[in-house]
């Protein structure tokens, strides 16, 4: 029985020092000051960000089309019938 007593006080006697180390670290110090500013902040340039990655998308699938549609004018440039076929998608 008194044995268990002085593992008890020597378990907490190390952890005082390990939990000291771990909450003072500059993790744990971001983690407990951040504040819901600057969430929202972090929140609004994602949205930012994801909005322009679409556009960005947008932008490569405009000009895959535009690719496409000049390799194959490049493809058949004497036919006159080709070309009314071949007009930009819109």
């Amino acid at each position: 029985m008194f044995w268990a007593l002085g593992f008890l006080i020597l378990f907490v006697a190390l952890l005082i020092p390990i939990l000291a180390i771990v909450l003072d670290s500059p993790v744990a110090r971001n983690f407990f000051r951040a504040d819901t500013g600057t969430i929202n902040e972090l929140m609004e340039r994602v949205r930012s960000l994801e909005d322009e990655v679409g556009q960005l998308n947008q932008s490569i699938e405009d000009l895959r089309e535009e690719t496409r549609f000049v390799q194959r004018l490049l493809n058949k440039p004497n036919d006159s019938n080709s070309i009314e076929k071949l007009s930009p998608p819109e």
